[in-house]
């Protein structure tokens, strides 16, 4: 299964926050406070999705026809009505932002939404339970399933790292939200990938510089 695969045909899925993640709606209770009053908006580009449209107006609160971190992290909530996470969303803009400017067009919010939709069929497939949230076992099979097979140990401080309330190193998690789950499985890739580049004899073990090893971390998102 890719991350970053954005040729998946589009699935408009219902505005339903029986699982994981999604975008706010402009017309859910949260959006009343940011929208703009009624005024002219300018019409949707040709061959886009209306609803998807309205959603990034919603949103676009200085009418710039690009969302800045803060406007986009309006627009993303978890299934239990918190906004992503502002690490998680500056990843997201990091990884979307097509021109690097720092905000996201139309154009990249529409990708951004394929991608957000696929993760939702993973962390829906993990979330066992139905919880809400991914804890120890759900996160190791899924993982596992990418690919990567995690010691118990590196698996305990991935799940702390990434839980979605305060947790200690000794108390149980409190499970990962839908938006660092994506956060946790991205950093994984990104942190394997860059340990394999260096790793050129493919054994498992590399000799690293200082240097080398603060830019692998530094990119983690």
């Amino acid at each position: 299964m890719s991350y970053y695969n954005d040729g998946s045909n589009y699935v408009h899925r219902s505005h339903s926050h029986s699982y994981a993640g999604s975008y706010a709606s402009p017309h859910d209770h949260h959006s009343s406070s940011h929208s703009r009053p009624y005024s002219y908006q300018p019409a949707p580009p040709v061959g886009a999705d209306p609803q998807l449209w309205q959603w990034f107006a919603s949103v676009d609160t200085d009418g710039s026809g690009a969302l800045s971190v803060t406007e986009l992290q309006k627009a993303l909530v978890n299934g239990n009505w918190s906004n992503f996470d502002l690490d998680t969303v500056k990843m997201l803009v990091n990884i979307f932002d097509g021109n690097r400017s720092g905000t996201i067009g139309f154009a990249d919010f529409a990708r951004l939404w394929k991608y957000i939709a696929e993760w939702q069929s993973v962390f829906k497939h993990f979330d066992r339970d139905h919880s809400g949230s991914i804890e120890g076992r759900e996160l190791s099979e899924a993982l596992r399933s990418f690919g990567y097979n995690l010691s118990p140990a590196l698996l305990t401080i991935l799940e702390h790292k990434y839980a979605s309330g305060a947790t200690t190193a000794y108390g149980p998690s409190l499970g990962i939200t839908f938006d660092r789950f994506v956060r946790a499985c991205v950093t994984v890739k990104t942190l394997t990938e860059a340990f394999q580049r260096v790793d050129t004899d493919n054994d498992g073990w590399a000799q690293l510089s200082y240097e080398e090893f603060m830019k692998i971390t530094l990119i983690a998102p």
